[in-house]
């Protein structure tokens, strides 16, 4: 078996987003080689419950490297920037982790997974004597500024702040610079990543999405009522999520069906809530927004097992989790052609919309949700070629993708060796 060191800051089994996405990588490979992992503290009770139940549990380490409370409610709170000051010494401690997990075992590559974000690719590239992977790679690119008019000053002023950001760091900063020049391979998180890494920095660049689905049975029954249409609606409420934009679609759809409905799931506790709230109120649209606040990931399961379509209004995003668990439960998806969920999304599951601007994009979401609700035979079908969706964007054939990698990485280095 190969011996991989994977430096992953973010791992936590039952999560979604980094965490979920760490927590899959570390026991999908577990199935083929022995993984080294370097990863935070946070979440160590947790790790070490779940690994002791894998049947791959020993071909599993962990090296912790906790960092203190406030370092990770900086973290967590998306948009803190004083994070990567703190970020950047903890890789630079998780170098010295590493240094010493390969003076004591022998590690065939090292594997730079999360956090994704271009800015960061930590420091275990440094080590020049063994192959080193980096990615899935997320962060380059910047927010379409077009769907930004009816926010308030502060994020429009952020928004701009970040693309500026974004633009200089993605061409002169020197870390990702120095470890995409080092790496024997780099994997692009989504297909923007993929073409700005082609275009700037080496040809050689995999698309390959941070996430992935398990098989899931579902009930999958036949939904040919024409006199209700539910629709799901899952996120932060932020400006990248544009919610405003899936509650003005409604508002496009009620004058000739008036059965829609919209629910909403995520955090109430905040001032977008209020001026949504307040949107809906104004379009007369009470009875057909549902606002469940936040719930379990139980209970979001239920509600797409209960919804027809799943609405995503994301115009920023790296490759949703929420996409796939969508798919996972056989509701298919209306979304903007973008991102990753743009890569993940195709015609036999959903419906694509193209980006334009913030008073189109509601005429064209309600276009293809109205096709949809004359057409339930079709959606139906969606919901059919699900169980199919999910085995091509299965957990195991990623992972079999990323060993063959590494075994072509290995291959290369014994041809050059002898």
């Amino acid at each position: 078996m190969i011996n991989i060191l994977l430096n992953a800051y973010a791992v936590c089994p039952n999560w979604g987003s980094e965490p979920g996405l760490g927590w899959n990588w570390v026991i999908n490979l577990a199935k083929y080689c022995n993984v080294f992992v370097i990863t935070e503290g946070e979440w160590r009770d947790e790790i070490e419950k779940a690994v002791n139940m894998l049947p791959q549990s020993k071909n599993i380490r962990f090296y912790y490297n906790p960092v203190p409370h406030e370092v990770r409610k900086m973290c967590w709170n998306q948009g803190d920037w004083r994070f990567y000051k703190h970020y950047r010494q903890w890789q630079e401690k998780a170098l010295l982790i590493a240094k010493d997990i390969i003076a004591n075992n022998r590690i065939d590559i090292i594997h730079q997974l999360n956090m994704i974000g271009f800015r960061e690719p930590g420091s275990l590239w440094k080590i020049g004597n063994i192959p080193f992977v980096w990615g899935p790679v997320g962060g380059y690119g910047w927010t379409t500024l077009r769907y930004l008019n009816d926010q308030p000053i502060g994020v429009k002023l952020k928004a701009v702040i970040k693309n500026i950001i974004n633009i200089i760091q993605g061409k002169i900063y020197p870390l990702p610079i120095n470890a995409m020049k080092r790496a024997s391979y780099v994997m692009a998180a989504n297909s923007n990543v993929y073409e700005y890494i082609k275009a700037n920095f080496r040809d050689d660049v995999i698309l390959l999405n941070e996430t992935g689905c398990y098989k899931k049975e579902v009930p999958l029954t036949e939904r040919i009522n024409d006199k209700e249409f539910n629709m799901l609606w899952v996120g932060k409420f932020d400006y990248r999520k544009q919610l405003n934009l899936a509650i003005q679609t409604v508002s496009q759809l009620t004058g000739t069906y008036p059965f829609v409905k919209l629910h909403i799931v995520g955090d109430k506790d905040n001032a977008t809530y209020t001026r949504l709230s307040a949107l809906c109120h104004n379009l007369k649209l009470e009875q057909n927004v549902i606002w469940h606040g936040k719930i379990p990931n139980k209970e979001v399961h239920r509600l797409m097992q209960e919804s027809d379509v799943f609405l995503f209004t994301s115009i920023d995003e790296g490759t949703p989790h929420v996409i796939l668990e969508s798919i996972q439960n056989n509701l298919p998806v209306v979304c903007f052609d973008t991102c990753g969920q743009g890569d993940v999304v195709n015609d036999s599951v959903g419906i694509k919309i193209p980006l334009s601007n913030s008073s189109q994009s509601p005429l064209d979401f309600a276009k293809g949700i109205s096709y949809l609700i004359n057409n339930r035979k079709e959606l139906q079908q969606m919901r059919l070629n699900c169980a199919q969706r999910q085995i091509e964007m299965s957990w195991d054939l990623k992972i079999q993708k990323v060993i063959s990698i590494y075994n072509q990485i290995i291959s290369n280095e014994l041809e050059v060796s002898d």
